[in-house]
């Protein structure tokens, strides 16, 4: 990330107070520990709401003005796990939103952050699997996680609890994206295996 501010002709202006990386290596969870450490990491940002403390019918265009900063924050996700895309085997998004706010402005995340992901994954079959919610600075969410290209496999359904100690603030959103390099560390309950996806349909 190197704006704090994306301004395009016509859109709202996206104002970026702070941006946050976790990165989780997981060697075991009580079980042998893997040769290679379980990756899992969440990129979020608190931006200003410009519909906080008021109702506005038409908020389309912020899903626009998001559109780049989807795309980047995915770019510095993937950066943060290695670099390689290729790797990346389950993602999910979410938003917390500030308590001046409602839950539809979370809402506007779901096509910016969903194909920022895709596209830099080589345009991943799944739907990329969301939540949000409304609440004060330091609510954490957790943000759920399946495979890219297959929903119904049953190793990669995860999640990863996300939150800022100072966000959101009641004028502010957060968004957020999470990806993982593959199935949790111990996967061992059955179904669909990744290496049985056809990727016809997105769930299997």
């Amino acid at each position: 990330m190197t704006q704090q501010r994306y301004q395009q002709p016509g859109l709202p202006s996206v104002e970026i107070r702070k941006v946050q990386i976790v990165i989780d290596e997981i060697w075991h969870d009580g079980g042998p520990p893997a040769a290679t450490p379980h990756r899992r990491g969440a990129i979020a940002f608190a931006m200003k709401n410009p519909y906080a403390g008021r109702y506005v019918e038409d908020i389309a265009a912020m899903m626009d003005a998001l559109k780049p900063v989807g795309l980047d924050m995915a770019h510095a996700l993937i950066a943060a796990l290695g670099g390689d895309a290729k790797k990346i085997e389950a993602y999910g998004k979410g938003a917390i939103v500030g308590l001046a706010g409602e839950l539809e402005h979370g809402a506007l995340w779901h096509a910016p952050g969903g194909y920022g992901m895709r596209e830099l994954l080589g345009n991943a079959k799944a739907i990329v699997p969301s939540t949000k919610k409304v609440g004060p600075a330091g609510t954490r969410i957790d943000i759920p996680l399946h495979h890219v290209n297959a929903a119904y496999v049953r190793s990669h359904f995860d999640a990863m609890e996300v939150g800022m100690p100072d966000a959101p603030r009641p004028d502010e959103i957060v968004y957020i994206l999470a990806m993982t390099d593959g199935p949790r560390v111990h996967a061992r309950v059955g179904g669909l295996k990744a290496s049985e996806i056809k990727g016809e349909d997105g769930q299997r």
